[in-house]
């Protein structure tokens, strides 16, 4: 269990695998709040995540989920939402400008699939030993990053010019796709826009693994 939180606040506690990105994204958003919390790691292996304790907080069985002093939430997604809502900070996270708030969406939607089913992918069959097609996912990493690098020569974040909850869902499965075997040496935006996002105050990263051999 780790913690970081004032003494005075009562921290947010995070149920997670350490090395999930979908756990990691959380934990980002949490730390960029400035927000207290505590992790608590579940042995997924072994079926932590399946017990009717935590089954009561995730009723999907699923990592990451929240306990916010009785207010539980499972989806890294949803849980993104719930967070920049319930704790402003003066920075627009999840903007309500129509056209801003469905480029949030789109992203929102992105990293549910096309990051999910690429980079996310590519690292479960490197890192958990996941019996996928590890040349399918790295082919649909590449064919992702394709869209975004022009995206992201055009602008400083996903959504816009200023940083929002997008970025914090797209984050972490982009920035360790090399330890699934995806390269990023040949998208020089995407790896500027993941260096904006390192230098946010309140930065925190996920634990690194082995690097394969990129693609």
């Amino acid at each position: 269990m780790n913690s970081h939180f004032p003494a005075h606040a009562t921290p947010i506690k995070l149920y997670r695998h350490p090395k999930s990105g979908h756990c990691h994204r959380v934990e980002l958003m949490m730390a960029l709040l400035d927000l207290p919390y505590e992790t608590i790691d579940l042995d997924v292996p072994n079926g932590e995540h399946k017990t009717p304790e935590f089954l009561a907080i995730s009723p999907f069985g699923q990592v990451p989920a929240i306990d916010d002093n009785g207010v539980t939430l499972s989806d890294s997604n949803a849980i993104l939402i719930y967070l920049v809502t319930s704790y402003p900070t003066g920075h627009d996270w999840l903007p309500e400008h129509p056209e801003t708030a469905a480029e949030v969406q789109r992203w929102l939607s992105v990293a549910a699939g096309e990051i999910a089913h690429g980079p996310c992918a590519a690292r479960l069959v490197t890192v958990f030993d996941a019996p996928l097609d590890h040349e399918g996912t790295k082919a649909a990493s590449h064919r992702l990053f394709a869209v975004m690098e022009p995206i992201l020569e055009s602008r400083d974040f996903l959504a816009g010019s200023t940083i929002t909850i997008a970025d914090v869902a797209g984050y972490s499965y982009i920035a360790h796709a090399p330890e699934g075997g995806v390269g990023l040496d040949a998208y020089p935006s995407i790896r500027a826009w993941l260096t904006r996002i390192e230098v946010q105050p309140g930065f925190v990263g996920m634990v690194r693994t082995p690097l394969s051999e990129p693609s």
